[in-house]
């Protein structure tokens, strides 16, 4: 294990398998202003970003404001299809707790609203192997993901420090915001995403199940 101190993982994309729901039901929503989008298109044009920036961004490409209300009908309609559909990324339990095991500290970094974090992990069963103060939003701190701020609020928090702490992400602003905190990064690939990972500053963890192995804790 080495100097290892923490593991800092994203939730949405590496612990949770949320991105294809949250897609479709954003495209779905974009769709009823007037743009037709797919689950595919919506994935790549809206990823990981902050509330104020999501609205921001739908408002340019549909070319008008959003009604009142519109951002908070996304949210009820995601949790509601989480509910029935969502589920954990095969070998995230497995992985937390072999960190646990080895004697290293575990916690949540994500750009969402910590209440959704927290449903989610309760949802896929995985809320218990993360101490409560151990999961932390975008929107606790002055800039979300590409920037540094999460990851070294996280650690700071943790008791870790930076040149010590190891982050899972599978989005490149995720990875950016890893590497500008001065963290080794994992880029988990679900998908495509591999080159751009790896582009952007990632070592590349194709399963969860060789995460103990890439960090020499077996």
């Amino acid at each position: 294990m080495g100097d290892l101190q923490l593991v800092i993982f994203d939730c949405d994309g590496v612990l949770v398998d949320s991105e294809a729901i949250s897609a479709r039901v954003l495209a779905e929503l974009v769709t009823l202003e007037g743009l037709p989008t797919t689950a595919a298109e919506s994935a790549t044009t809206y990823p990981g970003l902050l509330r104020s920036e999501l609205v921001r961004r739908v408002e340019v490409n549909v070319g008008h404001p959003l009604p009142a209300g519109w951002l908070e009908g996304f949210e009820r309609a995601r949790t509601e299809a989480f509910r029935s559909e969502l589920r954990p990324v095969p070998g995230a339990a497995e992985a937390v707790q072999a960190v646990k095991s080895a004697g290293a500290g575990v916690c949540v970094a994500s750009q969402a609203k910590l209440e959704q974090t927290r449903l989610s992990l309760e949802l896929t069963g995985l809320a218990g192997l993360f101490d409560p103060d151990a999961v932390f939003s975008g929107e606790l701190v002055p800039r979300g993901k590409p920037f540094p701020d999460l990851f070294l609020h996280a650690a700071a928090t943790m008791g870790a420090t930076p040149a010590h702490a190891v982050v899972i992400e599978d989005s490149p602003s995720g990875v950016h915001a890893a590497v500008a905190a001065g963290m080794r990064v994992l880029g988990y690939v679900a998908d495509d995403e591999e080159a751009t990972l790896q582009l952007a500053g990632a070592e590349i963890l194709r399963s969860l199940g060789d995460l103990t192995g890439t960090l020499g804790l077996s």
